[in-house]
């Protein structure tokens, strides 16, 4: 029986063996690949994937604690490359002194690490350091970077079943020693698994409240849950999981075109406390990210946003913001620029840096000029229409694209202009 009520119930109920995770059979029965290997010591580099609150986190403590291997964990919100290398190199001193199997280095909504921040696990995992366990709810095709992607293996968890609710549940009212006292019966579980959306912490915690807010022996019906969480529904942490999902539902439905969505999620925030600038200033970035050169304005728009809802403050900033979020979500849509940056980036970290060709630089010195700066640079407002045809990429570079227009009105009118200036480009 579960004693310390100190705790929320999810983190008392939090699973001690692989059968007390429900749902994910396929992977933890005893005749699964990947339980075969785990109970050969054998603990491969990992990327699960699956919902939030269905016992990843869980289940790569229980990996330890079946492997007998130490665990160190680390947060992708809170950690960075510093945090990365120093637990690498904690886990590499401790293998000098000690001749057992390798750690396991646990890594949180890794989907949420950089580029940079994923190349620095990379050496770790290919020597053998650490064993990689990895947990995002992002399809890691996309959000996990090819080279560390190959050298793990991935496995999906399934959202959590009906049966595999009541599972959690029952136990809860059965094991718990708080809960059990409140002798509590749970009627009636569509309320407590809409509220919970499969997410079994969402889940105890709901069902926490309720027993805390119901008689002793009482039954618990749908009505019962509505009344008790009603005010929970439109309430989320702002330092927790959920507020990254409704951060990410906002942007994904503005980057979708749906108002509706966008206002809604919106509305989401709002009630939950989000403070005005958080949300004027995702807005920003979203009006450059993810419309772009499709129109321009929508930069404007936000920014004129973020500086109003500075001033106001709210109830009023909602309308503001309610303004500028339907807007954003009507325009057209245009990465390019987003992308262009991208892959700048990405050739100089590859390639490096090339040099400045002699007719770009400054020649504010007299050496400077005999050493043939600024020489044979072409002035373009000097030819007709403001345009000459020179060479503004280092040699090596020569002819070589980072921005493509997108099908949009705006852009689309930009590709015919760049076709009849720059043909070497293949606009």
């Amino acid at each position: 029986m579960l004693e310390d009520t100190s705790k929320p119930l999810a983190e008392r109920l939090r699973p001690t063996n692989f059968d007390e995770i429900f749902g994910q059979n396929e992977l933890l029965s005893k005749k699964a690949p990947l339980r075969g290997l785990l109970d050969k010591g054998i603990v491969p580099s990992i990327i699960f994937w699956g919902p939030p609150g269905i016992g990843k986190t869980s289940l790569a403590s229980l990996i330890a604690k079946h492997t007998s291997r130490e665990l160190y964990t680390l947060s992708a919100i809170s950690s960075g490359v510093k945090e990365v290398r120093e637990t690498i190199a904690k886990a590499e001193n401790k293998s000098l002194f000690n001749t057992g199997d390798r750690p396991i280095l646990f890594i949180d909504e890794i989907h949420r690490f950089s580029k940079s921040q994923q190349d620095s696990l990379l050496g770790a995992v290919e020597k053998g350091i650490i064993s990689l366990i990895g947990a995002t709810t992002e399809n890691p095709s996309f959000e996990v970077i090819p080279a560390l992607l190959s050298r793990c293996q991935v496995y999906t968890l399934k959202a959590l079943s009906l049966d595999a609710i009541k599972e959690i549940i029952n136990r809860a009212l059965r094991e718990d020693s708080w809960l059990s006292k409140r002798k509590i019966e749970v009627i009636e579980f569509e309320a407590l698994i809409r509220y919970s959306g499969g997410d079994a912490r969402k889940l105890l915690n709901g069902l926490e409240i309720i027993a805390a807010n119901t008689d002793v022996g009482e039954r618990i019906s749908n009505t019962l849950v509505k009344k008790v969480l009603n005010e929970n529904l439109a309430q989320y942490d702002k330092g927790g999981e959920m507020h990254y999902d409704i951060v990410s539902a906002f942007i994904k439905s503005i980057r979708g075109s749906d108002p509706n969505a966008a206002v809604y999620w919106l509305a989401r925030m709002i009630e939950g406390g989000e403070p005005a600038d958080f949300i004027a200033r995702r807005l920003l970035i979203l009006a450059s990210e993810d419309i772009g050169l499709a129109n321009p304005n929508a930069l404007l728009i936000a920014n004129s946003t973020f500086d109003a809802v500075q001033k106001i403050g709210w109830p009023e900033s909602r309308i503001i913001l309610s303004q500028c979020v339907i807007y954003l979500a009507n325009c057209a849509k245009s990465n390019s620029a987003y992308m262009a940056i991208n892959q700048a980036q990405a050739y100089i970290k590859e390639f490096g840096s090339h040099s400045v060709p002699l007719e770009l630089r400054n020649a504010p010195s007299s050496l400077m000029k005999d050493l043939g700066y600024g020489k044979n640079y072409k002035y373009a407002h000097d030819f007709e229409g403001g345009f000459v045809d020179q060479e503004f990429l280092p040699v090596e570079l020569k002819s070589k694209t980072f921005y493509e227009p997108s099908e949009n009105l705006a852009e689309k009118k930009a590709r015919e202009r760049l076709r009849l200036l720059w043909p070497k480009y293949k606009y």
